[in-house]
């Protein structure tokens, strides 16, 4: 988790923890036992609403959190913001959190609203600092982060579909390798489905994705169809480890940018949990609404949704994930052809 020792940390930090440079919008950054939890964002509220106040901080208060930080990115037509920022430390204070610093950026400076010295915070702010030759960039890019997106349209532009998402003949392959829930043979086209997300995941943890092009669209357009079915999806959900988070990540991510039309939201849901999971709450978010706008009933969408928006930790979601998996997994390999899946 991050340690925060300065202003100076937080401000390089949140465009981090929401994945692009926040603007119109407020943070909340919840804390426990001084290392960042999580980081909360909302557009900018037009008004200084005590309800919605306690109920943007409640969701500290199920993480167990120890203590917060705000920081608000104000509109151009707003002026100082202090009424929200009050409102906000009154929610904390009700819900027994301790308010650690307070920022508000405005016009491109900040300032502290908790700093009474006018030489250390003056009331027209400072510049804000440059987030990448600081040490929490370094931080993160040492260990595989890539730099914040330039806004939320950016971020959204990077899950948009690839060339290869149109091509008919990849279209072909993929719905000729979906799998129907009416099959005879539904068991062991499962069992295929998920060995062939193991052959995938493994062409990426080797690094050689991309060397053999025919093959690996191929093999793609196996998981791409086989995901169609609940039961490969599941166990696609639940088949990575800590040590193979980031290879998944990244494989989830290629399926989901060359999924075809009626194909995305397995992928992007799959996409979504593992982003959610790595801390990139507003990525996981965006993949969530591409796997809408291709279903929008599909029911684990929906589910992720409520999950992520009641800000349950990525750790809480994991352990929920690892418990299923061996549970999905003898469901696929363990049950005869014939018989009902757990």
């Amino acid at each position: 988790m991050t340690t925060l020792t300065s202003p100076h940390d937080l401000l390089s930090a949140i465009p981090f923890l929401i994945g692009y440079h926040p603007t119109d919008s407020l943070v909340l950054v919840s804390l426990k036992d001084q290392a960042v939890v999580m980081a909360m964002r909302v557009d900018y509220p037009g008004s200084a609403n005590p309800d919605e106040c306690d109920a943007f901080v409640s969701h500290l208060s199920r993480n167990e959190a120890d203590a917060a930080l705000i920081v608000a990115y104000l509109p151009d037509e707003v002026t100082d913001g202090i009424d929200l920022v009050i409102a906000l430390t009154q929610a904390l204070s009700r819900a027994q959190i301790d308010l650690k610093e307070a920022l508000v950026i405005s016009h491109g400076r900040w300032r502290s609203t908790l700093c009474e010295d006018l030489e250390c915070c003056p009331l027209e702010g400072k510049l804000l600092p440059d987030i990448a030759s600081s040490r929490i960039a370094a931080e993160k890019v040492s260990t595989g982060k890539v730099m914040p997106f330039a806004d939320e349209k950016e971020l959204a532009d990077s899950l948009a579909p690839a060339p290869l998402a149109f091509d008919e003949s990849f279209m072909e392959r993929v719905k000729s390798a979906a799998i129907c829930a009416e099959n005879p043979k539904l068991s062991t086209l499962q069992r295929l489905g998920a060995v062939s997300v193991i052959d995938l995941a493994s062409r990426f943890i080797a690094g050689s994705v991309g060397l053999n092009i025919e093959s690996d669209q191929e093999l793609s357009a196996c998981v791409l169809g086989a995901l169609n079915d609940i039961q490969v999806r599941d166990f696609a959900l639940g088949s990575h480890t800590d040590a193979t988070h980031e290879v998944y990540w990244q494989m989830w991510r290629y399926l989901l940018r060359i999924a075809p039309v009626g194909f995305v939201a397995p992928v992007a849901t799959l996409f979504a949990a593992t982003s959610y999971e790595r801390g990139e709450g507003a990525l996981a978010q965006r993949a969530l609404d591409r796997a809408v706008a291709d279903d929008a009933t599909y029911s684990l969408a929906s589910l992720l949704r409520r999950v992520f928006s009641a800000g349950w930790p990525p750790e809480s979601f994991a352990a929920m994930r690892k418990e299923l998996h061996p549970k999905v997994c003898a469901g696929i390999f363990e049950n005869p052809p014939g018989s009902t899946p757990l």
